[in-house]
Order: C-alpha cells, then sequence, then structure tokens
C-alpha cells in the first residue's frame, strides 16, 4: 500500500492541475446528476418488522383515511372567551371546510364533532382541528404543504386580537437540517489553527480546499443517491460535520509530515510523495478503521441508520481519497514554499533559543537518568522532549489515576441518559410547530402531543360497536392513559381503531412504559375479544425505534472494541497497547455520554448552548457518537503510539538488541513529541467543527456534535496525551510484549510507510545502472513454528539479466521451491535485499505476483497444463518448480512451449526470464538447451536449519 501511495503521491506532485481539474471535473458530473435525479430527503424513521409498523401497514390496507400522515392546528380563544362563542366558532368550522378540500387531504375533523371526543379543552379556551393527508410524510406533496401553511396562514391573520393558532402535528414534528454562520465560524478557527501549525498563510489553505472539495462532493452522492433509496434528512448534515472533520485532518498528517521532511532538506518532489507514502498509509488504516465502524452500524438492523452509516462512510472515503491525490498536487503548486516562517533557519540547522535551553534541560536529566540505572541511556532524541510529556512520564502513577478518576466523574450522568426519536418540542420556540406543541401540552395536557393508536382485526364481531365500546373501557382502566379520544370501526366494521391520549409526553420514559403495558395486555385481550391488537402510530413507531437501538448498542459495542483491539494489536505488535487504547476509548465514550446527559436532561449550560428544552435525546445518538468517535480516536492512537515504536526500535537497534524501562520511557518521549504539534492541531480543529454545530444547529445533530466534540477534547487531550504516555512510562519495555505465536497469526501492516522508506533507503541497489531481471544480497527465508525457528536458506545472492535463465538447486526441494516462491512475491524473505525486474520486494510484492507466474510441476496431476497456463497471457518472467521432474514425450512439449513463449515475448521486443528449480542439473539443463535457452546460472543453497527455543542449533537432513 505505502509504495503505490507514494507512486501516486510523485505522479500527482508532477500533474497538479490535471489532478485538481478532474475533481473539478468529477464534483460538476455529480452535481448535474443531483439538479436532474435527486429527490427529497425523508424525515420518517420506520424499522420493518416491529410491531407499530405492522399496526400501520395494518391500517394503511383496511383504514387509509387514519393511516396516513396526521396534522393539527390549535386555535386559542382570547382570555374571557371560547372557542365556541362566535364568530370564532363559525371561522373554524370554514376553515375545516377548507381545509378538507385541499387535494391530498383524506380528512378534516373540526373540533366541534360529536363523533370525536376531546378536540376542546375542558375550559373550552382551546380547540384542535385535525388532518389526515393521503400517505405517510414523505408521500405528501409540496403542494398540498403549502396549501395547507397557507391555509393555516391566513386563518391566523383572520383571528381576533389575542387569539392565537399553530401548525404542528406529526407532518410538522421534524425539522430540516441546514447550515448556519456558525458553523463557516468553526471552519475558520480551522483555517486560523492551520497558520499557526504550519506557520504559513498559503499551506494552511491545501487542507482546507482538500477537505470542502471532499465534502461537496460526498454530500453531491448523497444527495444523487435519493434517486434510488431513502436518505433521512440528518444524514447529509452528519456526513458535511464528519467528512469536514477527518478531511482537514487527513490532510493536515500529510502536509505536516511534507513540510517537515522539506525543512530537513529532502527536495520537494520526493517530500511529497513520501509524505503521501507514509502519512498517506497511517490515512488510509486510519480511514477504513472509520469506515468499518460506520458501516457496522448496519449491526441494529434499522435501514435508516444502516444507510446514514454508509452516507457517512463514503463522505470518509471521498475525504482519503482526495487527501492521498488532491493534497500532492496541491503541494505540487507551492514546490519548495512550503516551509513557513521560522522554516529557513529550521533548514539551516539554527536552533532557536527556547530549542537550545530546551535540548539543554533534556541533556542533563538524561544523565541524571542514565546515572541512576545499570543500563546504557536510550539513544538520543531528535528533538528535545515536550514538557508536558516529560511531566506525565515523570509522574506517571498520578497521571493515570487523575484521568481515570477525572472522566469516571464525567461519566456519572451518563447513567440517566434517556433516548428517544425527536418531535416538535425541542424545536426552536421560534417554529410554529414547536408553538403548537406547547399550547397543545398547555391546553389538553403534555399526551395531546404524542397520542397512540391500537389497531386490530374485528371481522368476526357480530358487535363491532359494543366490542369497540368495550376495548375503549379496558384500555381507560390502564394507569397512563388520559383519555381514549376515539374507538371505532371502519366503515366496513372488519378493522377497528381505538385513539389513545397518554398522560405524558411522547419523549416521556412513562409513556414508553405505557406502550409496554398495552402490548402486555395482547394475549388477555385477544383471548377474551378474538382481537389481535396492535399498539402503533407515530410515538409509538419512534419508542419501537428507541428500544431495537439500545438493544444494539451493547453488541455494536461488542463489535467496535473488539475490532479496535484486533487492529491496533495487527498494527503495534503488541498486547498492553491496545488494551491501553482500547479501555481509554471507553472511557472517552462515557465522558461524551455523560456530557450529552449533563446538557441535554439536566439542563448545564442549556441556555448557553442554546437547548431550547432539556429531556430524551435523539435515539441513534450512541451508536452514532460510538462508531464515528472509535475511528477518530484510533487516529490519535495511531499517530502517537507508532512514532513511539519506531523510536523504540531504532533505540534497541543502536544498543545491540537490548532493551530497558529507560529506553522505552525515552522512544514515549521523543515519539510524543515528534507527534505531538500535529495531533493537537487535528484534535483542536476536529473540537472547532464539531462544537461549530451545537449553538444553532438541528435539534437532531445538537446532542450527537456535543458528543463529538467534548469526545474528541477527552480522548486527544487526558487520554492520548496525557493517559497513554503515562501507562506507557509505566509499562516500559514491557509494553511491546506479544506472545509469539500470537504475531505469527496476525497479518503485516505497513501503516507507516517501512516499505517507502526501505524502497527509498535502497534506490541505487545494486548499481545505479543495473537493469537487470532478478538481483539478490544475503537473502534468507525462514519458516516458523510454535518453539523452533526453521532459516530454509541464507546468504543467497544472485545477479540475472534480462533474458537469462537461474538454476537453483538444494538436496531438499522444499529450499528451492522457497526461493522461487520468493522470487515471485509469494513468501516474504526474512532478511537480505531482493530485486525482482526493477521492483523491490517486499513492498513491492504486489507488483510481482501480477507479473511473475508460477508453474509448480513436481506433483502436479497436469505439469504440461500447469506449465502452459504459467507461460500463457504477456508473461516475461517465470519460475518453474521441478523442472527435472519431465521425462519423455512431457520434456519434448515443455521445451517448445518454453521455446514458443521466448519467440512471442523476443517479437514484442522483450526478452522471457526463467528461474526453474532441479535436482538433477543435467536433465534441466538440457531440457532448457532444447528450448534453445542460453546457458543457465547457477543457485546452490545450502540445507535448513533449525533453531529451537533453547538456542540449539541443528541441520535438518534432507
Amino acid at each position: 500500500m505505502s509504495t503505490i501511495l507514494f507512486t501516486l503521491g510523485r505522479w500527482a506532485y508532477r500533474h497538479s492541475w490535471r489532478v485538481l481539474i478532474a475533481w473539478i471535473v468529477l464534483l460538476g458530473i455529480v452535481g448535474g446528476g443531483v439538479a436532474l435525479f435527486a429527490k427529497s430527503t425523508d424525515n420518517s424513521f420506520t424499522i420493518p418488522g416491529t410491531e407499530a409498523q405492522q399496526g400501520l401497514e395494518l391500517l394503511n390496507r383496511t383504514f387509509p383515511q387514519a393511516s396516513g400522515a396526521s396534522a393539527q392546528l390549535i386555535v386559542v380563544a382570547p382570555e374571557g372567551e371560547t372557542v365556541e362563542d362566535q364568530p370564532l366558532r363559525g371561522e373554524i368550522d370554514d376553515l375545516v371546510t377548507m381545509l378538507g378540500d385541499i387535494d391530498g387531504v383524506t380528512s378534516a375533523t373540526s373540533p366541534f364533532d360529536e363523533m370525536v371526543d376531546g378536540l376542546v379543552s375542558d375550559d373550552a379556551r382551546a380547540a384542535l382541528v385535525q388532518m389526515q393527508f393521503d400517505g405517510q410524510s414523505t408521500e405528501v406533496s409540496d403542494a398540498t404543504i403549502a396549501a395547507v401553511e397557507k391555509a393555516a396562514t391566513d386563518f391566523h391573520d383572520q383571528l381576533p386580537a389575542g387569539a392565537q393558532s399553530a401548525l404542528g402535528g406529526d407532518l410538522f414534528a421534524a425539522s430540516i437540517p441546514a447550515l448556519s454562520i456558525v458553523e463557516v465560524i468553526g471552519v475558520l478557527v480551522a483555517l486560523f489553527v492551520l497558520i499557526v501549525t504550519f506557520r504559513s498563510f498559503a499551506v494552511a489553505w491545501f487542507p482546507l480546499v482538500s477537505a470542502l472539495i471532499g465534502v461537496a462532493l460526498a454530500i453531491a452522492l448523497i444527495f444523487l443517491s435519493t434517486a434510488v433509496t431513502t436518505i433521512s434528512s440528518t444524514t447529509p448534515m452528519l456526513a458535511v460535520m464528519l467528512g469536514l472533520a477527518v478531511g482537514i485532518d487527513y490532510a493536515l498528517f500529510i502536509v505536516s509530515r511534507h513540510q517537515d521532511q522539506v525543512r530537513a532538506g529532502m527536495d520537494p518532489e520526493e517530500s511529497a510523495a513520501r509524505a503521501v507514502g507514509t502519512a498517506g498509509s497511517a490515512v488510509v488504516f486510519a480511514g477504513v478503521t472509520v469506515m468499518i465502524a460506520l458501516v457496522g452500524l448496519s449491526i441494529a438492523g434499522i435501514p435508516f441508520l444502516s444507510t446514514m452509516g454508509i452516507a457517512a462512510a463514503v463522505a470518509v472515503a471521498v475525504a482519503v481519497a482526495v487527501a492521498v491525490s488532491l493534497t500532492p498536487a496541491l503541494l505540487g503548486f507551492a514546490k519548495g514554499r512550503v516551509v513557513g516562517w521560522g522554516g529557513r533557519m529550521l533548514q539551516r540547522g539554527v536552533p532557536t533559543r527556547r530549542r537550545k535551553k530546551e535540548a539543554d534541560e533534556t541533556e542533563a536529566e538524561a544523565e541524571a537518568e542514565a546515572d541512576t540505572t545499570d543500563a546504557a541511556p536510550a539513544a538520543p532524541a531528535v528533538m528535545p522532549p515536550n514538557r508536558w510529556v516529560m511531566l506525565v512520564t515523570r509522574h506517571p502513577i498520578i497521571a493515570t489515576v487523575a484521568v481515570i478518576v477525572g472522566l469516571g466523574v464525567m461519566a456519572i450522568p451518563s447513567a440517566s441518559l434517556h433516548l428517544a426519536l425527536p418531535n416538535a418540542g425541542v424545536q426552536p420556540p421560534s417554529s410554529q410547530a414547536r408553538q403548537a406543541y406547547d399550547l397543545n401540552a398547555e391546553y389538553f395536557g403534555a399526551g395531546s402531543n404524542g397520542p397512540l393508536v391500537m389497531t386490530g382485526t374485528i371481522v368476526t364481531s357480530t358487535d363491532p360497536l359494543g366490542l369497540m365500546d368495550d376495548l375503549k373501557k379496558e384500555v381507560e382502566a390502564i394507569p397512563g392513559v388520559e383519555r381514549v379520544a376515539l374507538a371505532t370501526p371502519n366503515e366496513t366494521a372488519d378493522t377497528g381503531l381505538i385513539q389513545i391520549v397518554p398522560t405524558t409526553a411522547p419523549d416521556d420514559p412513562a409513556t414508553a412504559d405505557l406502550v409496554r403495558e398495552l402490548r402486555s395486555h395482547h394475549d388477555e385481550w385477544e383471548k377474551e375479544y378474538g382481537v389481535d391488537l396492535k399498539v402503533t402510530g407515530y410515538t409509538a413507531v419512534g419508542i419501537d425505534v428507541s428500544d431495537r437501538l439500545g438493544a444494539a448498542l451493547l453488541p455494536f459495542g461488542i463489535f467496535v472494541v473488539g475490532l479496535s483491539f484486533i487492529l491496533l494489536m495487527i498494527v503495534f505488535r503488541s498486547i498492553w497497547v491496545p488494551l491501553k487504547a482500547t479501555l481509554g476509548y471507553l472511557l472517552s465514550i462515557l465522558a461524551a455520554f455523560g456530557a450529552v446527559a449533563a446538557v441535554f436532561e439536566w439542563g448545564w449550560l442549556a441556555d448557553l448552548l442554546h437547548v431550547t428544552r432539556t429531556g430524551p435525546v435523539i435515539s441513534f445518538m450512541p451508536i452514532i457518537l460510538m462508531g464515528v468517535l472509535f475511528g477518530l480516536a484510533m487516529d490519535y492512537e495511531v499517530f502517537l503510539v507508532s512514532r513511539m515504536r519506531e523510536d523504540f526500535v531504532h533505540a534497541v537497534r543502536a544498543r545491540g538488541g537490548r532493551a530497558d524501562r529507560a529506553t522505552a520511557v525515552a522512544a514515549v518521549r521523543s515519539g510524543f513529541t515528534a507527534s505531538a504539534r500535529v495531533v493537537v492541531a487535528a484534535a483542536v480543529i476536529m473540537f472547532a467543527v464539531f462544537a461549530a454545530f451545537v449553538p444553532e444547529g438541528d435539534s437532531s445533530i445538537k446532542p450527537i456534535a456535543l458528543g463529538l466534540a467534548v469526545g474528541i477534547a477527552v480522548d486527544a487531550f487526558l487520554v492520548r496525551m496525557t493517559l497513554t504516555p503515562a501507562v506507557m512510562a509505566l509499562l516500559g519495555e514491557k509494553a511491546w510484549w506479544m506472545p509469539r505465536w500470537l504475531e505469527r497469526l496476525l497479518p503485516k501492516v505497513d501503516i507507516e510507510g517501512e516499505a517507502v522508506e526501505h524502497e527509498r533507503s535502497h534506490a541505487d541497489w545494486p548499481e545505479p545502472d543495473y537493469r537487470g531481471a532478478l538481483a539478490a544480497d544475503d537473502l534468507e527465508v525462514r519458516a516458523e513454528t510454535a518453539d523452533t525457528d526453521l532459516v530454509l536458506f541464507s546468504g543467497a545472492s544472485v545477479r540475472l539479466d534480462d533474458g537469462g535463465t537461474l538454476l537453483v538447486t538444494a538436496d531438499d526441494p522444499h529450499v528451492s521451491r522457497a526461493f522461487l516462491l520468493t522470487v515471485a512475491g509469494r513468501i516474504e524473505p526474512a532478511a537480505g535485499l531482493l530485486r525482482v525486474s526493477g521492483h523491490l520486494l517486499p513492498g513491492r510484492a504486489p507488483w510481482v505476483r501480477a507479473h511473475v507466474s508460477v508453474a509448480d510441476l513436481a506433483g502436479a496431476d497436469a505439469p504440461l497444463s500447469e506449465l502452459r497456463s504459467a507461460l500463457a497471457g504477456r508473461t516475461r518472467f517465470v519460475v518453474i518448480a521441478g523442472l527435472d521432474t519431465l521425462t519423455g514425450a512431457s520434456r519434448d512439449q515443455a521445451a517448445a512451449l518454453l521455446r514458443d513463449a521466448a519467440n512471442r515475448v523476443a517479437a514484442k521486443a522483450g526478452a522471457l526470464t526463467i528461474v526453474a528449480s532441479a535436482r538433477d542439473l543435467d536433465a534441466a539443463r538440457a531440457l532448457l538447451g532444447d528450448a534453445y535457452r542460453p546457458k543457465p546460472e547457477l543457485l546452490r543453497l545450502t540445507a535448513p536449519i533449525l533453531r529451537t527455543t533453547d538456542a540449539d542449533t541443528q541441520v535438518i537432513p534432507s
């Protein structure tokens, strides 16, 4: 991956205009698609298969006039008057008639209808006009909604002084999120942080431009997808928030690495390519981690949440793609002008007074530590360690206890966290839907804003009216029921409907308890009345969604925690580092939950953050927060700890393989210092972007944004930059311990661009002008088991020109076969250098595997078919195991196949290179001679060596 990114970074740097224009053209194409095909977003939250959804489907089939979206207009008479007084009553009746005539409105019910109860308040000051629409809220046309709003506005304008009216209900309960000036302020804060970080106005724009282009493309793709699927209105805003934050951060990591390298004297083009190959590899890993977590939201089994996770993952994927391609292109425009203020002095190696003072203090402290330990001092750090990490690592126990206790206290409010879907009650007081919600609660009770519906098939009843009356009495006797507003069969008397007004608000936990209580009587009422009743309605749907989300938290948490532990084990080859990182992530999550609960439920700082109403937070906040914060926390962990590991490995090598606590602590300090600046900048930018969505954000986004802002700050500054170095200092060299058997099982992932560094450091090997097909120096391949280390061969050195032939022989055929598979990129060498067709392994192994074919003739059922397949196509390099196993006619046909392949390649101005293994060298040479091959080179490999755990060495007989 790192070598591919290195090549991409260099190409993008050299072709800056092409890359920039390509992204702009792509954005234009997708934007055009949005203009032509995009549809509106959807504010409905449904879960197929739940009881509430089944009830809605039943109503839709048998009681359509009661199954569609609903709305209501509340009218309040002036002080001292009632809604039954004229002329107000007549105006209300006229409004009902007008609303009923609107296309798309299936019914408008007058509050004075004798068939309906509860539409006039007890004091007659207020009345409700109820409306039913054709279809669910997403199916109601804009024209219908506009006509209803116009009728309500005209009615309001004609009201007498002191009277009030407001339009609300389920159809108007959800608001459409929109950007505001506050989010722009967040972007400006990010720009300021970038300027300070890079000490350059020009460079600071690069991450911002990359992020904005990426976000624009991601949002365009999301809106384009509305042509084929349903997207909630919250999804684009979540994608903007997340895409902007990670887009800036990912580009920041690459630009920061590039600037450091250029300041150190590296050529800008080489530096841009290396920055993409090294920091870009970590960016890809971090982005993939975030995407896995977001796609993992589908574990909940909720379609709208799965769609939201996939859309957010698309935004992250676009951010990664833009970061590794457009960022180096932008760097290509700047060339060498990226060093920033003071960069020229750093390039010339002139230290500032502060740096010199810190270096002197660090040297004195290192000498003091060396005097108190028996071990030799660790390798000196590249730069003076950061004062903060020095303080933390001097007092690791105090730092660890302080962070854990502090975050534990922050997490206390999370125990009172309640979840519900948003309703009009959380909208700003200026909105008409919120005014209707408050007036409803004032005159009709809190439960009138969230009526419940019970429905069931009554086709077997001989007295449908009597049955519905009996069921009404049963329901009214249940605690928590304010009243039953309606209990009636439909026109064909095959379906019954009971409308229930709870005593509590729709997002009150007591309302959810009432729904569960009503459902607990299902079997009892079915046995007594023969009716399969289902509790449904907008409020019940929201409760079912919340319950399903709550049940999904534990499996999703296990998935995220388990994934983080496994991924970090792969990256850091350690047990303790992933364990520490995972526990730190859990602390960050609990602290973020606690902050959300303290603000949105306890009311702390509610006025300052413009929280218009305290109470339950949106149901999918916890699972979204867990998924997003997981990926971002892993970003910081990787960028901080990977540098610590790199310094530790280098220090151990410099000490001849000896490791001790002093070496480990020095690596923690130097690694922290080298990466802290960019992590601080990234965290501040993330915090600014997320926090900007809190004061003026949509009610659905506000708690998510606050949780992410607090979670980022806690995770970056307390967990990663305080707890991590403290725990690492306590563990010392044991932090990097892992059982040998587990290390062998885990795949190797190069996230720090080791392959790029390896390739650049051996760019002139074997010789600057060497263009041969194969070069190897001191090549070694091992086969490790639980308690042994088997060296299959070592010290293998060879040079082979294009079109040449190499015969490899060994007493044990497994040894020569291992060499061939290593040349073909199928086995990674343990030591030495290997270049195949100009590509250095193991970094370029994917290219080698794609261009070097393998024919294993020994033991093959059809060896000639195996050879024919290997020589087919455009193959110019083939390895053949067991060449001497062919005899008779098979040998002659093999020679013909090799001869034809060589002629075919030569006809295209190329040469066929062959590396083959054989024990019978004479037979192999004869076959190659018949194929008109030149005299082959010979490589003889020694017998394998077995190293056991007790350090004994023995030769395995072949």
